[in-house]
C-alpha cells in the first residue's frame, strides 16, 4: 500500500482508507451520503483534498456518540467550502454537539445510578426498572409482560 504523505495534496480512496483506518466501501458511502467529497480524474477515479481526512475522523467520531448521519451532514455543512477549515471551524461545529452530549450524560447518569435495583434480575414486572418501564408506566396497559404481549 501507498502512504498519504504529509506533503500530498490529494489522497485515492485507498491512500484515504489507509491513513483514517475506514474502509474504501464506507468512503464511498459518505460521498454518496454527502458527507465527504472527491474529484474526479480525467480517468474517473476518486481524489480526495486533505482536509477530507479531518472529515471523516469528525464523521467516526460523531458516529460512536452516536449522531444520527443526517445530523453529522448538517454539521458538516457549516464548514466552509471555499477554504481548508482552520481549527476555529472545527472549534465551532463540534460546539454543536456540546448541548446534546450533555443531556446524554445526564440520562446515562442517571441510568447508571438507577439499575442496581434490577440488574440481572429477569423479572417480567419491572415495576422500577428505569430502563424498560420508567415510573411503572406500563402498568396502565394491564398486568403482565405488556411488551412481550402487546405490539
Amino acid at each position: 500500500m501507498s502512504h498519504l504523505a504529509w506533503n500530498t495534496k490529494e489522497a485515492t480512496v485507498g491512500q484515504l482508507a489507509e491513513r483514517s483506518g475506514v474502509a474504501p466501501s464506507a468512503l464511498r458511502f459518505y460521498e454518496r451520503e454527502g458527507l465527504i467529497t472527491s474529484r474526479r480524474t480525467s480517468g474517473n477515479q476518486r481524489r480526495y483534498s486533505r482536509d477530507t481526512l479531518r472529515r471523516v475522523a469528525f464523521i467516526r467520531t460523531s458516529q460512536r456518540l452516536g449522531i444520527p448521519l443526517a445530523t453529522i451532514r448538517e454539521v458538516l455543512g457549516l464548514l466552509p467550502d471555499d477554504r481548508t477549515p482552520t481549527r476555529e471551524d472545527w472549534a465551532r461545529i463540534s460546539e454543536c454537539w456540546r448541548e446534546d452530549l450533555d443531556g446524554r450524560i445526564r440520562t446515562l447518569q442517571r441510568l447508571r445510578d438507577n439499575l442496581t435495583e434490577c440488574i440481572g434480575c429477569g423479572c417480567l414486572s419491572l415495576d422500577r426498572c428505569a430502563l424498560s418501564n420508567p415510573a411503572d408506566e406500563l402498568a396502565a396497559h394491564g398486568p403482565g409482560p405488556r411488551r412481550l404481549i402487546e405490539d
